[in-house]
């Protein structure tokens, strides 16, 4: 094993013990997937992180994700199971969609009607989460919480898009006071379109990175989104 798979093995493992203490002190006790996120580094440099147990890994922009599945058809027998958590452009939907397990971040009507038509081409179901703004950073993406029932009463007309729950993000530089007060909102809205809603099971949640992932777990986070922790350390 050369270092740099030692060191990314190492930080797997961390991250992965911080997670389930994490898990094992919330108060949902809810099981949680690392989606390992791999824009900080290339495509062989990702497949150690894949090499050392993480099979669940989230790009950023979708010509990173393109570079990176190209490769591990070409150089790997399997590929690992992609999520897209950034903002998806709808020109480029065509392109992505087939490589996707998931997508956190359908943050309009607008995309997730372009997925929609583009999934009903390839004849298959692809999994989303809402990405809700419940902080006061407009820099953020997101729909605001006022356009969440909307949205959820117009795709509950889009048979190929399978809704399972909310995506979002705390303010950046938030204390762990304040994260935990903004994941908690998450889950409470979560909740509530859960109970108006009853024909989606909205079991995820996608919250938490490297910097406050504890935080989100301790509100009934089911996926957190870590990044720098796997590849320069947990802090």
């Amino acid at each position: 094993m050369t270092d740099s798979a030692r060191l990314v093995q190492n930080n797997w493992n961390c991250v992965q013990e911080a997670v389930q203490a994490a898990a094992d002190g919330s108060h949902w006790k809810q099981e949680v997937q690392v989606i390992g996120v791999s824009k900080y580094v290339d495509a062989p440099q990702t497949n150690l992180l894949v090499q050392a147990g993480c099979q669940e890994l989230g790009e950023n922009r979708p010509q990173f994700l393109w570079e990176k599945f190209d490769w591990f058809a070409q150089e790997q027998s399997t590929q690992p199971q992609w999520h897209m958590i950034g903002h998806l452009q709808r020109n480029k939907v065509r392109r992505t969609l087939p490589m996707l397990k998931m997508i956190h971040s359908v943050d309009s009507l607008r995309l997730a009607k372009t997925l929609e038509d583009e999934a009903a081409k390839i004849k298959r179901r692809i999994a989303i989460l809402a990405e809700v703004n419940v902080t006061q950073d407009n820099s953020k993406t997101g729909m605001p919480e006022s356009e969440l029932s909307p949205f959820l009463e117009q795709i509950a007309d889009m048979p190929h898009l399978e809704l399972r729950g909310l995506m979002a993000m705390s303010t950046h530089f938030a204390g762990g006071d304040q994260a935990r007060t903004e994941f908690a909102r998450v889950r409470e809205l979560r909740d509530r379109l859960q109970a108006a809603f009853p024909q989606f099971d909205l079991r995820e949640l996608s919250m938490g990175m490297s910097g406050d992932f504890r935080e989100a777990i301790l509100e009934g986070a089911t996926l957190v989104r870590i990044g720098s922790s796997l590849w320069e350390g947990i802090r």
